[in-house]
């Protein structure tokens, strides 16, 4: 769907949209429709129970005296509360309600809204922001749909006055919407299509962006000691790899880079330690960590953030066969320390565990911060409002709820410390994977990544209850969220640039 930004005007066909507050009170662009329109815009309020509230629409169908084919009146809520995320709800709301419509355009207008912080170029880019998250289909694998369940909607035009400075202002948006695209295309793929191999391939096209792409090998990974990661994914007929990605967008600092580190399983059947058949096809998106910190660098490189970055991802398929790890094994991670693989199927924090203290050894990095679809258990605690945040940091942890806040991409920070660390001590080796119980499944898993981060400032996203939607949201279809991007992005350009 492309995006365009226009001057103020009521477009000769096509939807129309314009915007009303609390109790129904027009904005002025809703004033001149009605006007237009015989007063058709205030009788369908009255008779629809519209109040204006946040991301409430009412659509009225060929409305008489123009040449529009529909007009919607979309909700904002209470004026001075309008922010960045109520402008976006706006526009996915109207996407959501057209985009298989039989409508091919859409002009959304936009005014300046009395006691609001945003600008009216800001609160159009913002608009169009939502219109393109909300647009996102993965249609790719669909042969036989019928015409009218396809998208129609191929134009999104937001008219506004001072269009050029919406139109500025909207551009480093469209860039970070590239990167939540790639994460929910990622995502979104099957494990016959996206494994290891392929998934590092993937990231090697953000080569063209200015991102330098190294892909390590079995045997690089065996030489560097890396026993935790191979072990995860020698019962697959695949070769785990281990992917880094480097961004230098402020080549004069002398400080290290921020890291971000994922985990990508890219098809988690448990192992030996093997799932239930119910609902294992979801294993699919076990690589959502990773794939987020790919996305994550084609939205910093496609807006030329000035910063510098380093983006890490083990990527292993978890399979049980005659080569696949047991329980019971012990294997040496590249720090050196031991673990006893008590249940295969935990295997996220294994692969992390090589992957964390190869970027800290390496890039000795400003901080860590790592995401991964880890534990069921935190959708038990958080279901699916928050991400898990861990962290031995309470700046960076901090600093990551407020991005989380203004993003919509919520945090919730969980405790760590020494009872919890105990639970993982093993008697025969450094450590063990899981817990001698199933209490405190999600902090017993970061208690042993915090074991490889060697006193990094870090944080660890445990981000099971957010990779995957069962439903729309205002701005993300069901399917692959794309979830970490935005927030990322965010902590980058409030506290890293410049």
């Amino acid at each position: 769907m492309k995006i365009a930004f226009a001057a103020p005007s009521i477009p000769g066909s096509g939807a129309y949209v314009v915007t009303a507050h609390d109790d129904g009170a027009l904005s002025p662009a809703a004033k001149a429709l009605d006007e237009r329109t015989g007063g058709a815009i205030v009788r369908a309020i009255k008779a629809g129970r519209f109040k204006g509230s946040r991301g409430q629409v009412l659509e009225v169908l060929a409305p008489s005296g123009l040449g529009i084919s529909r007009a919607l009146v979309v909700g904002l809520g209470k004026p001075g509360d309008l922010d960045p995320l109520g402008a976006q709800a706006a526009g996915g709301a109207v996407v959501g309600r057209l985009l298989t419509s039989g409508e091919t355009a859409v002009a959304f207008a936009v005014d300046h809204v009395e006691g609001a912080s945003l600008s009216p170029a800001d609160i159009a880019a913002n608009v169009a922001y939502g219109a393109r998250l909300r647009s996102y289909r993965f249609d790719k694998y669909h042969t036989k749909k019928k015409p009218e369940e396809l998208p129609s909607l191929v134009k999104f035009t937001v008219v506004v006055a001072r269009e050029a400075e919406a139109r500025k202002a909207f551009a480093p948006l469209d860039k970070i919407a590239d990167g939540i695209f790639l994460t929910r295309d990622l995502v979104s793929e099957p494990a016959n299509i996206i494994y290891p191999e392929s998934l590092a391939k993937e990231a090697k096209a953000l080569e063209k962006l200015g991102v330098k792409v190294e892909i390590l090998g079995e045997a690089q990974m065996a030489k560097l000691g890396m026993g935790a990661l191979l072990g995860v994914g020698q019962g697959s007929a695949r070769d785990s790899q281990l992917l880094v990605m480097q961004w230098n967008g402020a080549p004069r600092s002398k400080e290290g880079p921020l890291a971000f580190v994922g985990k990508g399983v890219t098809f988690d059947t448990g192992g030996i330690s093997i799932k239930p058949a119910g609902g294992m096809e979801d294993m699919k998106w076990d690589m959502g960590g990773a794939g987020t910190v790919i996305g994550l660098m084609k939205a910093l490189a496609g807006r030329k953030a000035k910063c510098n970055v380093v983006c890490v991802a083990g990527l292993v398929e978890n399979m049980p066969s005659g080569t696949a790890q047991r329980p019971g094994d012990v294997v040496t991670s590249m720090s050196g320390q031991t673990i006893e693989v008590l249940n295969t199927d935990a295997e996220g924090r294994l692969v992390l565990a090589d992957a964390l203290w190869y970027t800290q050894g390496r890039f000795k990095p400003r901080f860590m911060i790592d995401l991964a679809t880890l534990t069921g258990a935190i959708i038990v605690s958080l279901g699916h409002e928050y991400a898990g945040l861990f962290s031995n940091d309470d700046t960076l942890s901090e600093r990551l709820a407020a991005a989380g806040k203004a993003t919509g991409e919520g945090v919730w920070r969980m405790p760590m410390g020494d009872a919890y660390d105990k639970q993982i001590n093993s008697d025969i080796a450094d450590m063990q994977n899981i817990g001698g119980d199933r209490v405190a499944g999600s902090i017993t898993a970061a208690q042993f990544l915090q074991r490889f981060v060697n006193g990094v400032p870090w944080v660890h996203l445990d981000i099971a209850g957010m990779a995957w939607t069962k439903k729309d949201q205002a701005t993300v279809p069901k399917g692959g969220t794309g979830y970490g991007v935005r927030l990322l992005d965010r902590l980058v350009a409030d506290h890293y640039e410049g």
